[in-house]
């Protein structure tokens, strides 16, 4: 069920609401009054009202009623909500109507935002009416968990926290030079000698599971990396030959490059290493990497010179790397998946199918990131943008500004070209974030991000999303979201943790 949304408005309607200015991301269109209604969390019931469209016994909205309740209400939520026909809050109708059950989720997340404490304690909500969609339809979150490995909770966790800012895509960054943490059991060598620990540094296929379903159960796709051909040094510690021996001179040096792309074995391996990865995630999708291959290795090394000389190849090494990749996406294709690259696929020219999907990290070199979605649209590619918005990125002060600031369709370039830009992603890259900081690093500052997202593109002035950024900085601190601040000040919430 967590393929991609088919989004159709969302209403959220009668006698629903709450400080609507509160909301994050901004919806397409709020109508707030004054008006407000008691909510008794002893007497409040999530109730289904077309049987047709999402009976009771449906797993995502079942967890969802259960999960919200306790968000909205905590150990006051009393008995569990009854399942029948209408969605009530109190004697006051709150009617959610949504063309999907991922639009339904969005639309419970919206609801929770607008219900408030007063500070006697008693719950309100106010009379509002708000139609909704997001303005792009792949909007992600990237966890890198090789550099440093992320225990499964912070994971979940992340989750939880991608929710409640409407983010829908996990893209899960799993291996690389640094580590091979996901387990694999063609090839459990893989873990055993190329994980940090094998027996505390790893992510079993159960954990892999639950990742998957949680996400699930809140309507986030998992997107899975294997990059390959560079950032593999951790694959070649448990699987002999797989990667290049580096020369010095005449004589094999004893360091490693790329994966070996002139081996029939490497394709082999290939092979059977992403029909596993292929039947352990389910999305259409899996992300193929592509990026950053040092040509210095295969430069050196003699017979990948006589390779390149039999192949006609002369010493342009980027005609080897496409015919690496180009291999490698027809093996994954014959799978029945599509697969998302990095931009130098695309930069290099190596030919793909025409539904894959090219992600721009590259701010200015050799273009900037505006030309490249230019280039690749103009292509007849579908482009994610990440380019501007890598959260591992810090600096003093209110940069989350900086990646609010953001357009995606700010290019030049017909509306053609323009509905080729899908969305993007915020990336946490690892090289000096685990779990002892990625959460405050993460939130609030992601959040500028998933609104960019979200929410029209004349949603942009910086000061009324400071006001509504903060209160969602303290609503993550009541849900146990250790956001850091965004300025002077203080929440509530922080002297509510147990």
């Amino acid at each position: 069920m967590a393929g991609a949304e088919l989004w159709l408005p969302l209403l959220l309607a009668a006698a629903c609401a709450g400080p609507a200015a509160a909301l994050w991301p901004w919806p397409q269109s709020v109508r707030a009054s004054d008006g407000r209604y008691p909510v008794s969390p002893r007497r409040f019931q999530f109730r289904y009202h077309d049987r047709s469209a999402a009976q009771p016994g449906c797993s995502v909205l079942d967890e969802a009623f259960q999960r919200y309740r306790r968000l909205l209400f905590g150990a006051e939520s009393g008995r569990r909500p009854a399942r029948t026909d209408t969605l009530t809050v109190n004697n006051e109708q709150c009617f959610l109507l949504s063309e999907t059950v991922w639009g339904a989720l969005r639309g419970l997340e919206t609801f929770s935002q607008l219900v408030w404490r007063s500070p006697e304690g008693t719950f309100f909500i106010n009379k509002t009416e708000i139609e909704d969609f997001p303005r792009f339809p792949h909007r992600g979150l990237l966890l890198d968990t090789s550099r440093h490995y992320l225990p499964l909770q912070s994971i979940l966790d992340t989750l939880d926290a991608m929710a409640y800012s409407k983010f829908n895509v996990f893209h899960w960054h799993l291996v690389d030079d640094s580590s091979f943490p996901y387990e694999s059991s063609a090839f459990p060598e893989l873990t055993r000698k190329g994980s940090y620990n094998p027996a505390t540094h790893i992510y079993t296929a159960q954990d892999v599971k639950e990742v998957i379903e949680y996400a699930r159960l809140r309507g986030i796709r998992v997107l899975a990396e294997f990059d390959t051909p560079g950032h593999t040094l951790s694959w070649g510690r448990g699987v002999s030959g797989l990667l290049t021996p580096c020369y010095s001179g005449s004589q094999p040096s004893g360091t490693f490059g790329p994966v070996n792309p002139i081996l029939n074995s490497t394709y082999e391996f290939m092979k059977t290493f992403f029909l596993e990865v292929s039947s352990v995630f389910p999305d259409f999708y899996l992300h193929l990497g592509g990026d950053e291959v040092d040509f210095a290795c295969w430069k050196s090394n003699p017979d990948v010179q006589a390779f390149m000389k039999k192949k006609g190849f002369g010493n342009d090494f980027k005609q080897l790397e496409s015919f690496y990749i180009q291999t490698l996406l027809d093996i994954v294709s014959a799978y029945g998946k599509g697969y998302v690259v990095w931009q130098e696929v695309f930069d290099n020219k190596v030919k793909v199918r025409p539904d894959t999907i090219i992600q721009v990290w590259r701010e200015e070199a050799p273009v900037s990131y505006l030309k490249e979605l230019a280039l690749i649209t103009e292509a007849g590619f579908r482009a994610l943008l990440s380019a501007p918005w890598y959260l591992n990125r810090i600096s003093y002060g209110p940069d989350w500004e900086d990646f609010y600031k953001v357009d995606p369709l700010s290019f030049e370039g017909g509306p053609e070209q323009k509905a080729l830009v899908i969305g993007g992603e915020a990336c946490m890259w690892g090289e000096y974030v685990d779990s002892t900081n990625l959460v405050p690093r993460l939130w609030p500052r992601a959040g500028a991000v998933a609104e960019r997202l979200w929410s029209n593109k004349e949603v942009t002035d910086p000061d009324f999303a400071f006001k509504r950024l903060a209160h969602f900085r303290c609503e993550l601190l009541r849900r146990g979201v250790q956001a850091q601040p965004l300025s002077v000040g203080y929440c509530e919430q922080e002297f509510e943790q147990t």
